[in-house]
């Protein structure tokens, strides 16, 4: 029985990252576009085989698409080229994320939709298309209260990590590990797509083509449907990824001979899009997924210990959630007054800059990187803040109950402590010895 391989590459760069390492003169910087810039050109002359599953967050979108990155960066990488071949759908399947990279689970709720309709504001006008099926949360960081949201946004997968699949429905192992399912909560639901971690830690750190399928004919010798087999990493971070020597990167050393084989017909394994396979064989029985997110070089994902486990960190995400009450109070301000203020364009530049301000503190990397980035999220909450005072200075004067008047919305309730930062189950990353000033998680 032919298995069918699903290849998920997460590629992310933090807003202003890659240019300031081109600043430094950084190596890093080309390495990391000639990673990007290699994927469609590897896979040119095998649009009959090649199926590759690619989640680009918002700001590596915005860095690649903005003009004068473009022109900077011209000697080294075409970047509009770069995305006119990613939009080539016999061979990319763009999953939807978050703008800003946001371990989902771990901002605030009003925050989520925000952080999903951005990226998919930017996608569609890069990629020429309306939708989009899979969802990629990043950090793989998911709990099952993201289901309606993503539901509701158009999804139709989403991928999780095994270490996180309890079976509702009675399954085998091999069933829960290589088939998609069902997920629902509060009256929607949605299919998830299984990331066998094993299989994925070893395609981070560089695998022989041999091992592989031989490694996956012994985990699927005795599933009875063919199965799905999902291996999901970086794709422009480590080594094996970045390596410029051919014969010495992923594509180059592993998946352009596998490819091979598949042409010749000598591999039990075979490329395929989740959204070709979901439409030939459906999905297999219920699941529950715990909350957690991918393994990281540290920690195994639960409790998202990686972005929670210093005070600092408790406390940045604290702050952002008290930011996250006082933009939906001035919101809600703004509804009730209606019209208005419509026409204001100074409060509005100031609104939309405190709440992207706000989603950009969200990034993972700021939290992922503990105590040398946790400063960058509060950098861009001191901004929202004071754009959101400019704000609150424009909004009309209003009677109090005591008969004093106040021109602002009341500023928000003091927030729980530090320690009580959300503690559901855990991460992944790149390489522990990489400079964590060099490059984003």
């Amino acid at each position: 029985m032919i298995a069918h391989h699903a290849l998920v590459l997460n590629l992310h760069q933090p807003a202003g990252n890659l240019q300031a390492m081109l600043d430094d003169d950084n190596w890093e910087a080309k390495e990391i576009l000639y990673a990007l810039d290699r994927m469609p050109r590897s896979l040119w002359g095998y649009e009959d085989l090649a199926r590759v599953h690619l989640s680009l967050s918002g700001t590596l979108l915005e860095t690649l698409s903005d003009p004068a990155f473009q022109e900077r960066v011209y000697g080294i990488v075409d970047c509009g080229s770069l995305l006119w071949h990613l939009q080539n759908q016999d061979i990319f399947e763009i999953l939807g994320t978050g703008y800003y990279h946001p371990v989902l689970p771990l901002i605030p709720e009003s925050d989520r939709p925000l952080q999903l309709q951005r990226w998919l504001d930017l996608a569609r006008h890069l990629f020429w298309r309306p939708d989009f099926q899979g969802f990629w949360p990043p950090e793989m960081g998911f709990s099952m209260e993201l289901i309606p949201l993503l539901r509701a946004m158009g999804y139709r997968y989403v991928l999780v990590d095994s270490e996180h699949v309890e079976p509702v429905t009675p399954m085998k192992w091999h069933e829960l590990r290589y088939r998609p399912h069902v997920a629902r909560h509060q009256g929607a639901e949605i299919l998830v797509i299984v990331r066998d971690r094993d299989l994925s830690n070893a395609q981070e750190s560089g695998m022989e083509l041999d091992w592989f399928l031989k490694e996956v004919e012994e985990r699927t010798k005795w599933c009875e449907c063919p199965p799905l087999v999902t291996t999901c990493t970086d794709g422009e971070n480590g080594g094996w990824f970045r390596n410029t020597t051919p014969g010495a990167n992923f594509w180059t050393a592993f998946y352009l001979p596998l490819l091979e084989r598949v042409r010749a017909g000598q591999s039990p394994v075979k490329p395929t899009f989740i959204s070709a396979y979901l439409n030939a064989y459906g999905p297999m029985g219920e699941v529950w997924v715990d909350t957690g997110a991918w393994n990281t070089g540290w920690h195994d994902g639960r409790g998202f210990v990686q972005w929670t486990g210093s005070a600092n960190q408790k406390a940045s995400l604290n702050a952002l959630r008290i930011q996250n009450r006082a933009l939906d109070e001035v919101r809600e301000r703004l509804k009730a007054l209606g019209q208005g203020l419509a026409q204001d364009q100074a409060l509005a530049r100031d609104l939309e800059e405190a709440t992207w301000r706000l989603l950009r503190a969200e990034t993972s990397c700021n939290f992922y990187w503990g105590e040398a980035w946790v400063g960058r999220a509060e950098a861009d909450l001191e901004v929202s803040r004071q754009a959101l005072e400019r704000v609150k200075a424009r909004l009309p004067v209003t009677a109090s109950p005591s008969g004093a008047t106040t021109a602002s919305v009341p500023g928000p309730e003091t927030g729980p402590e530090p320690d009580s930062a959300p503690n559901p189950d855990p991460v992944r990353g790149p390489d522990p010895s990489r400079d964590p000033t060099q490059s984003g998680a």
